[in-house]
């Protein structure tokens, strides 16, 4: 009796008879389950400007690392007197980069360039004499700047 009474309102839902429209809880169900679809999904959208402004800056780091090794190999192998107007000159992509700063280090074997990012982010690139690179940024935990203040290994 129970599976006979059970087989007509199935039949007679699925041939639109009796009821139209779904039921309060289905409605409800469905509305929970895209509620928490979205408080998944909605966070990881929030930071992803901060993070392509932040790849430009990376980007024009990247540049400026370049021009500062074409200023060495013009100089004989020395990173004496480089300045941001140098690495402008030989990279002037550089001109659209923020607060481009450069100076020699280790007695002008090495060199440590940074870059601002428009989120205030510092993205810096040290090149020491030894030829190990680094690649900090600060603050941390903000845009593409990772926890550990290292953008690149």
């Amino acid at each position: 009796m129970f599976l006979q009474n059970l087989r007509a309102k199935i039949g007679a839902r699925l041939n639109g008879d009796k009821e139209a429209g779904f039921t309060l809880i289905e409605l409800l169900v469905v509305m929970l389950i895209l509620g928490i679809l979205a408080a998944i999904a909605i966070p990881a959208f929030f930071n992803q400007k901060e993070k392509g402004t932040d790849a430009q800056a990376k980007a024009a780091a990247h540049a400026a690392q370049i021009a500062a090794e074409t200023y060495s190999t013009e100089n004989s192998g020395s990173y004496k007197d480089i300045s941001a107007t140098e690495l402008k000159r030989i990279e002037p992509t550089l001109n659209d980069a923020k607060n481009v700063t450069v100076a020699s280090i280790e007695t002008d074997k090495g060199f440590e360039v940074t870059i601002e990012s428009d989120t205030t982010t510092d993205f810096t690139i040290k090149r020491k004499a030894d030829s190990t690179t680094e690649f900090t940024c600060s603050p941390v935990k903000t845009g593409g700047c990772p926890a550990n203040g290292k953008w690149a290994q």
